[in-house]
């Protein structure tokens, strides 16, 4: 197959050769490409599950195969970083460099008759040049990188690098990694989420907001001390943030503290913005517990 239009670009921005040749490989029956793609990733990662352990959770029936909502949430219930790679494929070559295997979605059929798969890249050539996948029933599957561009682009290019929490990819900027550290919030993996947002205030240490969600996951652990410290972290950062004030606020009437609780949370109150209602709230609610009073659930 001739080269693409841009494989030259592809070849002189990464000219060194890489294959991830420890990454696991799973040979799938019909229909189960989902299961094996994750079961590979995961396995890469240390744990020990298979594709008819992960069958149950990620198989649609009536779809024939899985949904990206059941990879991505099932990789997040493992206590996984689900990162989604920006549609390039200088992204997905990125994240090899660096050691990470990448879970892709293909249409390997036409846009009128879909033939969806999932396949694991593990490496590339840049002499032909070639993208190398665990796919199917091959160990190592050596596709042209023209056509894998085309398959891969039937489907939006979605792809993924699943990783422990700790492990930052190599694509990631800070909006793209705290959305991902959101899907770990949504469904209490909050142990999961303190670890990643630990790890990415080593790489951005001044982001107010990765502050805000370490102290947030450290709270919802019941761990108030730790907390409290990361609040103040976070107003170290931006003195001017009313919801970093507000939730130190909670976290020290918590512990009784109450002058304390009820400055922070009347500076919350004179700073507004659009959770003013919120703060004001809180106040209240603080003020109410304060004096024994009866209050209103928070």
């Amino acid at each position: 197959m001739p080269p693409g239009p841009d494989s030259d670009g592809v070849r002189q921005r990464h000219p060194q050769a890489v294959e991830l040749k420890d990454v696991p490989f799973f040979s799938q029956d019909a229909y189960q490409c989902g299961p094996a793609a994750l079961a590979t990733v995961l396995q890469w990662d240390g744990e020990p599950v298979t594709p008819a352990e992960l069958r149950p959770a990620l198989y649609v029936p009536d779809k024939h195969g899985t949904l990206q909502v059941e990879m991505v949430g099932e990789a997040r219930a493992r206590g996984r970083l689900v990162y989604r790679l920006p549609p390039q494929i200088d992204s997905l070559l990125t994240e090899l460099e660096a050691g990470h295997p990448v879970v892709v979605l293909q249409n390997l059929g036409l846009g009128w008759w879909p033939v969806w798969h999932y396949a694991v890249v593990v490496g590339f050539d840049p002499v032909e040049p070639d993208i190398i996948l665990r796919s199917g029933r091959h160990r190592r599957w050596v596709t042209p990188l023209p056509l894998f561009e085309r398959t891969w682009a039937r489907s939006g290019n979605w792809a993924i690098a699943v990783l422990n929490p700790q492990q930052l990819p190599a694509t990631a900027d800070a909006p793209a990694f705290l959305d991902a550290v959101l899907g770990l919030e949504r469904i209490g993996q909050w142990r999961a989420a303190e670890t990643a947002y630990r790890a990415a205030t080593e790489r951005w240490p001044e982001n107010r907001y990765l502050r805000l969600g370490l102290a947030n996951s450290l709270y919802r652990q019941g761990r108030l001390k730790d907390s409290e410290t990361a609040y103040r972290n976070a107003i170290r950062i931006d003195p001017r943030s009313p919801v970093a004030y507000n939730n130190l606020a909670l976290v020290l009437a918590d512990q009784g503290r109450w002058e304390e609780a009820l400055a922070n949370a009347r500076r919350a109150v004179s700073l507004g913005g659009p959770l003013s209602d919120t703060y004001r709230t809180t106040l209240a609610t603080i003020t109410c517990r304060q004096t024994g009073g009866a209050c209103s659930p928070r």
